[in-house]
């Protein structure tokens, strides 16, 4: 009779157990899945922003019609986006290097530096970056989390029997980095 208490206790320990840690995979995932939300949240701020962005320099910039449409190409691109992290992260390193392109154009026309459109959608596009990178360093941040109580023993045994995944974390390209410099030119 003891012997079947201490396995009914045992067992009883181990749903306990397993509860505990399979909620707390929900939790994770969870926020994870709100910092993505927060992530796509300020990529549509910017892919708003670009476009009032780009006509105010097309005023000033007739001629540069090239470097104006890979913007605007590169928003579409990152706009059209499906699919995994990687990908988006992709898309996001070529739109920041467009933004880049734009920004440095500005530096040939002094008139445009002064104009307070551009001025203003400058500074949003900055706090736009700002807040987006603010996004991904969070998002990161709880993939970290969930990753490594994924592969930690024992919830390693509840993510396994659950089917919880790894997710993978939104890194940027060294271009990318530089690129991100750049559009936070000052001016």
């Amino acid at each position: 009779m003891n012997g079947l208490w201490i396995a009914v206790v045992v067992v009883a320990g181990f749903a306990i157990y397993a509860v505990s840690v399979y909620n707390g995979f929900i939790v994770l995932k969870n926020r994870v899945t709100e910092a993505w939300s927060d992530i796509e949240v300020q990529m549509k701020r910017r892919y708003d922003l670009i476009p009032n962005l780009v006509e105010t320099v097309k005023g000033y910039a007739k001629h540069e019609s090239g470097t104006l449409e890979k913007v605007i190409q590169a928003r579409n691109m990152a706009m059209a986006a499906q699919g995994n992290v990687k990908e988006l992260a992709q898309s996001e390193n070529m739109l920041a290097g467009a933004l880049k392109s734009i920004f440095a154009l500005s530096e040939n026309y002094p008139d445009l530096k002064a104009n307070a459109n551009f001025l203003e959608l400058q500074r949003e596009l900055r706090d736009t970056e700002d807040k987006l990178q603010a996004a991904r360093r969070f998002y990161n941040g709880n993939v970290l989390a969930l990753n490594t109580k994924i592969e930690m023993f024992p919830s390693n045994i509840v993510a396994a029997m659950f089917h919880f995944e790894k997710r993978d974390f939104f890194e940027l390209a060294e271009s990318e980095q530089d690129a991100r410099n750049a559009v936070k030119v000052q001016f």
